[in-house]
C-alpha cells in the first residue's frame, strides 16, 4: 500500500509509491551513455583554453606556474553566463508599492573539477575529490566576507536533466544577497523545533537513523551517510557530520578530507550501480549569520534525477517516490 511521509525536518510530505515500485536495475537498464574523450580542444575548461574563461578567482596549480596557464588540478572562474553579477545596490525597489524588486547583485562561480574532461566523481581518485571538497571551503569562506552577501549555495549538476549544458566535471558557487525562501523555511523548522525540544532536529535525525539501521548506508567515525525517511526521489541520499555544525564554512580539513571519502564511495555506487544516472547535489549550509547556531546541521544531499516530475508534483509540492528508502539503502549499501 502507498504511503505518506513527512521530512520531520521541513514538515513537507512525500508518497512512497510502493504499488509503482520500481528495483534499482529497472532505472538503469534503458541509459544510452556516450563515451567522452579526456580532452576536448573546443572545451573551454580542458587544459590549455584558458584563454577562453575569464580570469580565475583560484586554482590549485603546481608550484611555478602562473594564473591562467596550464598546471592546475582544480580551478575556480566567474561564470561566463552569469545569474547575478557582483556590482550593482541592494536597495529594494517597489513597483505601484506592491511588487518588490532589488538589482541582480552576487557572485556566480564554477569550480572546474579536473584537468580530464570526462572524469566526474563517481570515477575520480580520492585525492581530487579532496581538493574539490576543500576548494569549495576556501571560496565559501572567502566569499562570507563580502557584508553584500547572506547566503552561498554550493551545487553540482551532472547530465542533461540535471540541468548541466558541458560535460567537462565542474560544480557552481553562487552568493546571494538575499537567502532562499527554502531555506528560511528549514531554518524556521529547525529553530521551531529547537525551541520546543531543545535540541537541533538534525542531530536527533541522526541518533534515530542510527538507532533503526535500516536506511543507513555508510557510517564512519565524522559522517553518516542515509537514505532519509521522506526521501522526495529515489536514492536520495544525504551525508551528515556525526558533530553539531552549521556551516560548511567551519569543516576542518582533515574534516574535508574524511567526507571526501564517504562522498567518493556513495557517488562510485550510484555511478557503478545506477549506469552513471544524471544527478544533482547541493551543500545545504545556514546562512553566513547563523554560522554558528545550534538550531541547524549542515548536510550534502545528492539527488538522482530518475523520475519525471509531473503535473501532480508541481501543483502539490508533494513528490513521489517510487523506492522505498529502505530497498535504496539496502542497494546502496552492497558492496560499497
Amino acid at each position: 500500500m502507498p504511503e505518506l511521509r513527512q521530512d520531520p525536518t521541513t514538515k513537507q510530505w512525500v508518497v512512497i509509491a510502493t504499488e509503482r515500485a520500481k528495483r534499482p536495475e529497472d532505472y538503469s537498464k534503458n541509459l544510452d551513455k556516450v563515451e567522452l574523450p579526456h580532452y576536448s580542444e573546443n572545451c573551454p575548461f580542458c587544459p590549455g583554453n584558458e584563454a577562453m574563461t575569464p580570469p580565475e578567482e583560484l586554482a590549485y596549480r603546481c608550484e611555478g606556474t602562473e594564473p591562467d596557464t596550464e598546471g592546475w588540478w582544480v580551478r575556480v572562474i566567474p561564470n561566463k553566463f552569469a545569474a547575478l553579477v557582483p556590482n550593482g545596490g541592494l536597495g529594494r525597489m517597489h513597483e505601484s508599492g506592491f511588487f518588490r524588486s532589488m538589482e541582480g547583485v552576487g557572485k556566480h562561480e564554477v569550480v572546474i573539477e579536473s584537468p580530464l574532461h570526462n572524469a566526474t566523481v563517481g570515477t575520480m581518485d580520492l585525492r581530487q575529490i579532496e581538493e574539490i571538497l576543500l576548494i569549495y571551503r576556501d571560496r565559501f569562506n572567502e566569499l562570507s566576507q563580502d557584508p553584500r552577501f547572506q547566503f552561498v549555495t554550493i551545487f553540482r549538476n551532472h547530465g542533461k536533466l540535471a540541468g548541466t549544458s558541458l560535460h567537462h566535471p565542474h560544480s557552481q558557487l553562487i552568493a546571494t544577497p538575499i537567502v532562499p525562501l527554502h531555506i528560511r523555511h528549514r531554518l524556521e523548522e529547525a529553530m521551531r523545533y529547537y525551541d520546543d525540544h531543545g535540541e537541533c532536529v538534525f542531530c536527533r535525525m541522526l541518533d534515530e537513523e542510527l538507532n533503526v539501521q535500516k536506511r543507513v548506508v555508510l557510517e564512519t567515525e565524522k559522517f553518516l551517510a542515509f537514505v532519509p525517511f521522506a526521501s522526495s526521489t529515489p536514492f536520495e541520499t544525504w551525508i551528515m557530520p556525526k558533530e553539531h555544525a552549521a556551516t560548511y564554512g567551519n569543516i576542518s580539513i582533515d574534516d574535508a578530507k574524511k567526507l571526501a571519502e564517504v562522498l567518493s564511495r556513495i557517488m562510485k555506487k550510484l555511478h557503478s550501480g545506477l549506469n552513471d544516472p544524471d544527478y544533482n547535489y547541493m551543500i545545504y549550509t545556514a546562512p553566513f549569520k547563523d554560522a554558528n547556531g545550534n538550531w541547524y546541521h549542515w548536510f550534502i544531499r545528492i539527488a538522482p534525477r530518475l523520475n519525471m516530475i509531473a503535473g501532480f508534483e508541481l501543483g502539490s509540492r508533494v513528490f513521489i517516490n517510487t523506492t522505498p528508502p529502505e530497498v535504496a539503502a539496502e542497494f546502496l549499501r552492497q558492496e560499497i
